[in-house]
């Protein structure tokens, strides 16, 4: 049986309940309680094709039904001088896995970083991962001396209470 071809375009309001059963995917495939995701089709909506826009997202799809998709937003660089492209996440099917949606859905996103001047292209991925060998394969570098923070909402409010108000 031949893989069927992959197409890849941005995506679209009516695309929000796809996306969040494509989240929800993630979290299973990462091992993670799917309590913790809390993401709703009216957050994607709002972030992703509201006033504000805080992401975009293009989709993967193989005989016109949706298989993947990535998540992306800009992110600056001080030392390029230039905003980059970072990817929250990237994450295809497991009846997808292995026919190229993955290398379609990176090549994409190459696409706008290219177009739009972006010097950078920067994702996270989890350590056990197999999928480190897929970014290597398409000219991806480990960054083994930047280690990940994150301060999570409640360690944000008491830090928080802590600064004056800004002027």
């Amino acid at each position: 049986m031949t893989t069927p071809a992959t197409t890849v375009r941005f995506a679209r309001p009516e695309d929000a309940a796809s996306i969040v059963a494509f989240i929800r995917g993630l979290a299973e495939f990462e091992h993670e309680p799917l309590e913790q995701v809390h993401v709703t089709e009216a957050d994607i909506l709002r972030d992703g094709f509201g006033e504000r826009r805080l992401f975009e997202a293009l989709i993967a799809e193989q005989d016109g039904a949706p298989v993947g998709f990535a998540l992306f937003f800009p992110h600056y660089s001080t030392w390029e001088g230039r905003a980059g492209l970072y990817v929250e996440d990237l994450y295809v099917v497991r009846e997808a896995r292995g026919g190229r949606a993955g290398h379609a859905l990176l090549a994409a996103l190459a696409r706008v970083a290219h177009e739009r001047g972006w010097p950078r292209l920067d994702l996270s991925v989890l350590d056990w991962n197999p999928a480190r060998a897929f970014y290597e394969a398409h000219g991806m570098a480990h960054q083994a001396e930047w280690l990940p923070y994150r301060m999570e909402a409640d360690a944000i409010a008491r830090l928080a209470t802590e600064a004056p108000p800004l002027g």
